[in-house]
């Protein structure tokens, strides 16, 4: 039982560490598995995944495509666009420019409302909190809330969206509640697992 216990815990402890994997994918289409730090203007910071007490890379942005969070939501980096100034004598004939079709866009909306989702949602702590209370005094009863409140969508006025009018567009609204659902749960079940770990240390103390 005692064994039992010990790697039910070890593994508790060991999971967010295992789950905090972000894959970087640069325009080179080399893969690095990382945990970011930070995404500034101009440059990405993050640490190796396979060494995260190493040293913090940083990485232009604008050699980075794509980056692929954690809890599987991704971000895409477009190149910024540089005009140049051409004589007038030197002018080519018109020829035709690619826009972006509906779908594409619609699809890029969908991907920033996903990232800002990630980094802005802030509506999960008040089922994160119930969930930690009930499960640190019962696990099996923690699982009542923990059940309920990841079941219900974030509510409209915990949101906290960046931006009110871009969640006017209906592509960007569905990856933004799409991500922030999916944060909501996390915290509400990484919470149970706190109070079933602190239940299963006080059980190994009282078995010594």
């Amino acid at each position: 039982m005692r064994k039992v216990l010990l790697t039910v815990i070890s593994v508790l402890t060991l999971l967010p560490c295992l789950q905090a994997q972000d894959l970087i994918t640069k325009r080179t289409g080399e893969k690095v598995e990382a945990k970011v730090l930070e995404i500034n203007s101009s440059e990405i910071k993050y640490k190796r995944f396979s060494h995260p007490e190493g040293p913090t890379y940083v990485v232009p942005k604008s050699e980075v495509l794509l980056i692929t969070y954690e809890d599987k939501t991704s971000e895409v980096f477009e190149l910024e666009e540089h005009t140049a100034t051409v004589s007038s004598e030197n002018v080519p004939s018109p020829v035709e420019v690619y826009k972006p079709t509906a779908s594409v866009g619609g699809l890029n909306m969908y991907v920033k409302g996903q990232a800002d989702g990630r980094r802005f949602y802030d509506g999960h702590k008040a089922a994160g909190t119930t969930t930690l209370i009930v499960s640190l005094l019962s696990p099996v009863v923690g699982l009542i809330p923990a059940g309920i409140t990841s079941a219900v969508p974030p509510k409209e006025h915990n949101w906290d969206a960046p931006n009110n009018q871009l969640l006017q567009n209906p592509d960007y609204k569905s990856g933004y509640l799409k991500s922030a659902r999916r944060k909501k749960v996390g915290k509400v079940f990484t919470n149970w697992g706190i109070g079933l770990g602190a239940n299963l240390i006080l059980a190994l103390i009282i078995i010594k």
